[in-house]
């Protein structure tokens, strides 16, 4: 008893009441509500199932009529004592409990203010709209350093015991959930479902890393000084001189590696042609840029 007693103090020392920790908690509660509202405005209306803990609770509510909130809010209770271990520490276990008793307490709130009917007869504006509005809620809550609970929970279980990836456990959680929703709401509304979740995937990301998609390039050029030169001057970003070696020749080269954002490949491309036609340039994709001349590296408490 004494043990329980002394882990709940350390817990609740953990908790973080700085600037930054009640923006986070604010983002959780505002992501939750966005949440609740497509749930209640598009899906449960429409029959509409997005997969997870919130989707299976749409199941059980259709024969039992035991209120969605209240179902996720059980149904989390066991999938956090289970991972209590991998969220993270008290911190972030904190934001979890904050996301899943908000959106539980939004759900079944919200069913009180607004009409029991969908806004419209059209699953694709109910697929479209659901989904915008689900994954722009989950993006809010990751941006407040959160998890949704539920799926998050549990595929980080799966993920350490049987070695499957986080976004595997995703897709095979979601997958049961829809099929489950084919057999009860019928096979077209599990098809529209998928189609949901797909979107709320994208409106997330969006939500969470925002529409400026960062872009790296490696350029290999007889002009290495030239070309250095024209990138930091002329697109003012900063360039890092890799060392290299021919495969055929067995030379050494030097490779100008950078970091540029979408808008400003072309220029990139056109700048090393001019200088060096024969260069050769490899353009990748990166999730994100941090450090001087995008995100700062660490956000301040």
């Amino acid at each position: 008893m004494k043990k329980v007693l002394t882990k709940t103090k350390q817990f609740f020392a953990e908790i973080e009441f700085s600037k930054r920790a009640i923006v986070d908690y604010l983002l959780i509660l505002l992501g939750a509500f966005v949440q609740a509202l497509a749930l209640r405005l598009f899906l449960v209306p429409s029959n509409l199932v997005s997969g997870g803990i919130s989707g299976l609770a749409q199941l059980i509510n259709h024969y039992t009529n035991f209120p969605i909130g209240l179902i996720v809010l059980l149904g989390n209770i066991p999938l956090f004592v289970l991972g209590w271990q991998y969220l993270g520490g008290p911190r972030f276990a904190i934001r979890t409990i904050l996301s899943i008793v908000a959106f539980s307490v939004f759900v079944d709130t919200l069913v009180l203010f607004l009409p029991g009917v969908a806004l419209t007869d059209d699953m694709v504006l109910n697929t479209l709209y659901g989904g915008l509005l689900m994954g722009i809620g989950l993006g809010i809550v990751y941006r407040g350093r959160g998890t949704s609970g539920g799926t998050d929970i549990l595929g980080r279980i799966l993920n350490r015991h049987s070695g499957i990836t986080i976004s595997q456990a995703y897709l095979i959680t979601d997958s049961l959930v829809v099929l489950g929703a084919g057999f009860i709401f019928g096979w077209s509304k599990a098809l529209y479902g998928l189609v949901l979740i797909y979107i709320s995937g994208l409106a997330a990301e969006i939500a969470l890393q925002g529409t400026n998609i960062i872009r790296t390039a490696m350029i290999v050029t007889s002009e290495t000084e030239a070309v250095t030169h024209a990138i930091m001057h002329d697109l003012e970003r900063g360039v890092t001189i890799l060392s290299g070696t021919g495969g055929y020749t067995g030379e050494p080269r030097a490779v100008i590696y950078c970091t540029v954002s979408r808008m400003e490949i072309n220029r990139l491309k056109i700048l090393v042609h001019d200088i060096d036609p024969r260069a050769f340039m490899v353009i990748g994709q990166a999730q994100e840029a941090l450090g001087e001349g995008f995100k700062p590296l660490k956000e301040e408490d």
